[in-house]
């Protein structure tokens, strides 16, 4: 069985991007496993999935799966890339769309130079909403790592869990190391994306982010997005500011009890058609 796909990326976060709405496939875990191989597949951070949406208000359903193939919440960079998707496979005519995900509905629209601003929701903070299990909600967060080393986290759901650490130097944070263990810590227990975020200024901050199920990647929009909340809660960052990722940067806007706004590129980078029959299991 042949299928179509996009290759697409956003501030090089990677993403296999598929149309089932046109046509038709079952992509089972170990499927997306080996097309995200970047040795032996397409590779890729995250799978996209376009499907017809199940409720009256969207335009699209939209579902994300990491390249360990579990299905995730949302997508920053993702939605980005499936705004211009579906506008360039004229599966919509609109340049704002809202968007199906599990964590709700997003409003993406694009702009005439491929950027894309995303009304990415509500963030949310209460430790049952990211999962984080502690006995009382507090700003800050100790955490306790291998070799009693102890790090100082905040909590943020942007329709998925994110944790959000302050350190000196994101170049010389030990993302490595630490990423996996924040990530698959026992206190979250629906695992958790860790991010290392350095404080350039009030306008500006550099972020490192440890995906759930992904490992580092160059880029996280949600990541960004939690980022930025976080220092703003914290007072550090102003209501608008520039996260500088490693594949560039995006703007991120917020204000108290308000939706977190994200804007920042798209890109192509090829169109491919392959043979299911040699990826499934």
């Amino acid at each position: 069985m042949f299928l179509e796909f996009t290759k697409m990326h956003g501030l090089g976060n990677d993403f296999m991007v598929v149309d089932l709405i046109s046509q038709r496939a079952y992509l089972d875990a170990l499927t997306i496993q080996r097309l995200a191989d970047r040795h032996f597949g397409i590779g890729f951070d995250q799978l996209l999935i376009v499907e017809p949406p199940d409720v009256p208000e969207a335009d699209f359903k939209y579902r994300i799966f990491n390249a360990d193939g579990s299905e995730v919440e949302q997508c920053g960079n993702g939605v980005r890339c499936f705004a211009r998707f579906v506008h360039e496979r004229q599966l919509t005519t609109k340049t704002k769309i809202k968007v199906q995900t599990k964590a709700g509905i997003v409003e993406p629209e694009l702009g005439s130079n491929g950027w894309v601003r995303v009304n990415m929701g509500y963030p949310k903070f209460l430790p049952q909403e990211i999962p984080f299990l502690v006995d009382e909600p507090e700003n800050l967060y100790d955490l306790e790592l291998a070799n009693q080393q102890q790090i100082q986290i905040d909590v943020v759901n942007m329709g998925n869990p994110h944790a959000v650490t302050v350190v000196p130097d994101v170049i010389t944070a030990d993302v490595a190391t630490m990423g996996p263990q924040v990530e698959s810590h026992a206190r979250f227990p629906a695992r958790v994306n860790a991010g290392f975020m350095q404080i350039i200024d009030e306008k500006h901050a550099r972020l490192r982010v440890f995906e759930r199920g992904v490992g580092e990647t160059l880029a996280c929009g949600t990541g960004a997005c939690a980022a930025a909340v976080s220092g703003i809660r914290r007072g550090l960052l102003a209501n608008q500011v520039e996260i500088e990722l490693a594949g560039g940067k995006l703007q991120i806007e917020w204000r108290d009890g308000d939706v977190v706004w994200m804007t920042g590129p798209t890109a192509n980078v090829y169109e491919g058609r392959i043979d299911l029959r040699y990826f499934q299991g």
